[in-house]
């Protein structure tokens, strides 16, 4: 059985969709005013992850990840500058609609070679918000109607009086207000409410109240219910919607629709750095492509990222992702090791796989299990071999197409291996040396592992 922790509860639950065997999923996807940075690939990470085990649970899945390329302000409320405008700032641009299209699909290009280089799926629709700017002012009518928004001079706001159960989602209704992060403004019926449309009369599309921008919240709701319906089953994101962003789309969602929106939210937790949160804004965000400049490959980072908790936050540093490239390198290799025979993948391995993955997407406990099946001398390489690629459909290292192509591995080598390790198993070990040693003749440097493993590498 499938539990997922649900943000909008605060507890574990048993997964149980709309549909029978059909899953509607929504993601908060980048907002492409620049490159995203390795602390927001891990909140994608959690969605690739969730995917692959619903779909482990043979669950059909419609997967949404909107690009915010408009109407996302740096405060993530109502105040400050519009990211995509200081992107076209900083990129020395004018300030005109064209450009501001041809900025995000510069970074949507981008964002889509990182989600690929670190090997998540890619989502089935791929909306923008500008091109579902229709479907946001049908909605702000809506709420308009029912005197839910209203009007001040610069923009029409959401009035949260009217959803008593605002702030529900992780208890934001509780606690202090300024957890909403909206600073004061005196028009405002009340301090929590929210722009669902931001007046600019130079710039944006005219709407019945003013020309302007959509608010960053009526985005995702206009998507979501657009290619879900106004009732599905999941949406994830980063910790860091949850207060407001997600809390918004809840309250206008269901105050426009008069049903519930999404059953379980799931929120990814943050990656930190000494300094605390990874943040471009504070010189700390670094991207996947400083990564690979620095020599690292970006599933090295999805490695690193597999051994935590998706709830759990994380502190990056050059040192961690080293260890977890040495050990990538170390699976790997013993990957290769095992050659091509099949054979059917270990029952009990995938019992206790799916136990770890369904109990709220555990990773750390899944991956610990890959090496202590990996030293099982009770399976036959074949079995291992074929076990690990099962393992694989989950954690998406992409093992199935490793080949090294630095470390060539001729069929003479991988027969010589085969018979060391035939040696080995009958504790004939001066065979084994003179195998070892013949191998090294040939250029590669066999490596001994516990429980009668072994690994090789080019010398």
């Amino acid at each position: 059985m499938l539990t997922l922790y649900n943000s909008l509860t605060r507890k574990k639950e048993a997964f149980k969709p709309i549909k029978k065997n059909s899953v509607g999923l929504y993601t908060c996807g980048p907002t492409v005013y620049d490159r995203v940075h390795i602390g927001n690939l891990r909140s994608f990470l959690l969605t690739d992850i969730l995917r692959r085990v619903l779909v482990w649970n043979e669950y059909e899945i419609n997967h949404i990840m909107n690009i915010t390329d408009v109407g996302h302000l740096v405060s993530d409320g109502d105040t400050g500058e519009d990211k995509m405008t200081k992107g076209l700032k900083n990129a020395g641009k004018e300030l005109t609609l064209s450009n501001m299209k041809q900025l995000a699909e510069e970074y949507t290009l981008l964002f889509q070679e990182d989600i690929k280089a670190l090997n998540m799926l890619h989502p089935h629709t791929l909306p923008r918000a500008s091109e579902h700017i229709e479907k946001q002012i049908e909605i702000i009518q809506t709420l308009f109607d029912k005197d839910i928004g209203y009007t001040t001079s610069d923009g029409v706001y959401f009035d949260t009086s009217k959803y008593p159960e605002y702030g529900k989602l992780g208890g934001l209704s509780e606690i202090d207000e300024t957890h909403a992060r909206i600073e004061s403004n005196i028009e405002k019926r009340n301090q929590r409410d929210f722009a669902l449309w931001k007046f600019n009369p130079e710039m944006g599309w005219d709407t019945p109240w003013g020309k302007g921008f959509p608010g960053w919240h009526i985005e995702c709701s206009a998507m979501s219910t657009q290619y879900l319906g106004n009732h599905f089953d999941i949406h994830t994101g980063g910790i860091d919607n949850k207060p407001t962003h997600h809390n918004n789309e809840i309250a206008q969602t269901e105050s426009a629709t008069g049903e519930p929106f999404v059953n379980y939210w799931l929120h990814g937790e943050h990656v930190q750095v000494p300094e605390g949160k990874m943040s471009k804004s504070e010189g700390t965000g670094l991207t996947l492509e400083t990564l690979i400049e620095k020599g690292y490959e970006p599933l090295t980072y999805r490695y690193w990222l597999l051994t935590g908790h998706y709830r759990s936050p994380v502190t990056f540093s050059f040192e961690a992702l080293d260890a977890a490239q040495t050990a990538f390198d170390k699976l790997r290799s013993r990957f290769l090791a095992f050659g091509q025979k099949s054979a059917p993948p270990s029952a009990k391995y995938l019992e206790q796989f799916t136990a770890f993955i369904n109990d709220d997407l555990n990773t750390p406990q899944a991956l610990a299990l890959v090496w202590d099946m990996l030293k099982d001398t009770k399976l036959s390489d074949a079995v291992k071999r074929a076990t690990l690629l099962k393992f694989d459909e989950v954690l998406g290292l992409d093992l199935i197409h490793y080949t090294n192509k630095e470390i060539p591995m001729p069929e003479e080598i991988m027969n010589l291996l085969i018979q060391r390790k035939n040696a080995r198993e009958k504790k004939d070990w001066e065979t084994a040396d003179k195998l070892r040693e013949k191998i090294e003749k040939l250029g590669f440097r066999v490596i001994d592992e516990k429980f009668d493993g072994q690994s090789i590498e080019k010398i």
